[in-house]
């Protein structure tokens, strides 16, 4: 039963995210060896000025260990 959150910046279009979640439910059911029924994705808009505070202190660099793709940039 894989759950996935996507948090992004605003600004694409109700059928831009649900392609993503279409095309990321693909890759985990095939990927993972379970039912697109299994699978459940929430798309979270996150502004540009929040990012750091919401997002990058709160899950990306305390989980770093445990990412198994990391990110390409920092908020330092």
């Amino acid at each position: 039963m894989p759950h996935v959150e996507i948090k992004c910046y605003p600004g694409r279009s109700e059928e831009v995210k649900a392609k993503c979640a279409e095309e990321v439910t693909k890759a985990i059911a095939e990927t993972m060896g379970c039912d697109a029924s299994s699978v459940s994705i929430a798309i979270t808009e996150i502004e540009k000025d929040d990012w750091k505070s919401k997002v990058w202190d709160k899950e990306i660099a305390p989980s770093m260990e445990s990412l198994y793709k990391k990110p390409g940039y920092t908020c330092d």
